[in-house]
C-alpha cells in the first residue's frame, strides 16, 4: 500500500467519481482504477462501490476513509513544512477557517499577503461549524485554522474577541437606539445558523434566552453566517453574528451586557515559513 494509492482512493471519494478523480489527479482513468484495486487487494475488500453515476463507500471504505485522509493530508502537510524551513521560494499555504471568518476577516489579511508574497498562493478551506473546521486539522487538511477551536493544538495564537450583534430588518425601531438587553429580544422571530455555539449539549442562544427568561421563536435556520444576515436584513427576523460578518450599512445593533467570543489562530505543527508569515498577518499589532 502506497501514499499514492491512498491520495488516489481520497481523491476518489472526494470528487465521487473516477472520471473527475482522474481530471483532477492528471491521470487515465484505467491508471487509476488499476491503483484503487491494487489498494484494495491489499487491504483485503472492497473499498468503493462502483455505480453507475458515480461511487459509494463500502463498510470497510467508510472505516478507511479518516486514516487515508489523515496520512495524505500529513504527508502534505509535512512537504510544505520542510520547503518552508529550506526556503524555497514559491508553494502553497493551506488555511481553513469557519464560513464568516473567511468572508468577513481573512479577504483583507489575504489581499495583503498576495501583494507581499505573491509567489506563495493560499488555499482557502471553508466550513459551516468548528467541529467541521476543527475535524478537517484533525486530518491534516491545513497548515493554519482560524477560528474558535484549536484547543490541544501545537501552535495556538490568539487573535481577539470578536463581538456579536444582532442584525435587525430594514426600519426596525432598535435601530440607532443603542445597546439592548437580551430580554428586549423577546418575542422576536429568530435566524439561526449552523455556526451558533453549543454549550453542554445545547444550542447557545437557546440557553441565553431560557436565562432571560424566554424560549427564541425560530423562524428560519440557515448554513451560512451571510444568508442569516441577508435574511434578517429582509425581514425575515433578526439574527445573532459576529460583527465583521456584517456588511456596512446592514442595520445592526449591539447588546448589553456584549457577548464576545475568542478567536484564534492555530496549528497541528509549530508555524514555521509562510505559516508563521500568516501569523504575523493575523495578530493585532
Amino acid at each position: 500500500m502506497s501514499l499514492r494509492q491512498m491520495e488516489y482512493f481520497v481523491t476518489v471519494v472526494s470528487a465521487g467519481s473516477f472520471t473527475r478523480a482522474a481530471e483532477q489527479l492528471h491521470v487515465t482513468q484505467p491508471a487509476l482504477s488499476h491503483q484503487i484495486k491494487a489498494l484494495e487487494r491489499y487491504v483485503g475488500g472492497p473499498l468503493l462501490e462502483r455505480l453507475p453515476r458515480g461511487v459509494r463507500l463500502t463498510p470497510m471504505g467508510r472505516a478507511f476513509l479518516p486514516h487515508a485522509e489523515v496520512a495524505v493530508g500529513s504527508a502534505a502537510q509535512a512537504e510544505r513544512a520542510a520547503r518552508a524551513a529550506a526556503g524555497v521560494l514559491g508553494g502553497e499555504l493551506h488555511v481553513a477557517a469557519v464560513h464568516s471568518v473567511a468572508a468577513g476577516l481573512l479577504p483583507p489579511v489575504f489581499a495583503r499577503w498576495r501583494r507581499e508574497r505573491p509567489g506563495v498562493e493560499l488555499v482557502l478551506h471553508e466550513y459551516a461549524r468548528d467541529e467541521d473546521l476543527d475535524d478537517s486539522m484533525e486530518r491534516g487538511v491545513a497548515d493554519v485554522a482560524v477560528g474558535h477551536g484549536g484547543d490541544g493544538a501545537a501552535a495556538r495564537v490568539p487573535l481577539g474577541d470578536e463581538e456579536v450583534v444582532v442584525v435587525l430588518p430594514t426600519g426596525d425601531p432598535l435601530i440607532g437606539a443603542g445597546p439592548v438587553t437580551l430580554g428586549a429580544l423577546a418575542g422576536r422571530d429568530w435566524i439561526r445558523c449552523a455556526m451558533e455555539p453549543v454549550v453542554d449539549g445545547r444550542p447557545f442562544i437557546d440557553l441565553a434566552c431560557e436565562r432571560a427568561g424566554f424560549a427564541p421563536r425560530t423562524a428560519v435556520r440557515t448554513e451560512h453566517t451571510t444568508t442569516a444576515v441577508a435574511m434578517a436584513a429582509a425581514g425575515a427576523g433578526i439574527a445573532v453574528v459576529p460583527s465583521y460578518a456584517v456588511p456596512p450599512g446592514t442595520p445592526a445593533t449591539t447588546l448589553t451586557p456584549p457577548w464576545r467570543r475568542p478567536l484564534f489562530a492555530w496549528s497541528r505543527t509549530t508555524f514555521a515559513g509562510p505559516a508563521a508569515a500568516l501569523i504575523t498577518l493575523l495578530t493585532p499589532p
